[in-house]
């Protein structure tokens, strides 16, 4: 009985695990692509090439 608790939980946890990463990179996808944030991101991309 003990065994079917444990794959419940064990299954559980790995579909809310896999849930929670899977909503983290969304959103990490949409702060990068979205377009307010292009001009800081291009800013931040060229400035190893600005020289002092």
């Amino acid at each position: 009985m003990s065994d079917v608790t444990y794959e419940s939980a064990a299954a559980f946890a790995q579909t809310s695990g896999l849930l929670y990463f899977v909503g983290i990179f969304a959103a990490a996808c949409l702060y990068a692509f979205w377009p307010r944030n292009r001009a800081r991101f291009d800013a931040a991309a060229h400035l190893p090439l600005i020289e002092d």
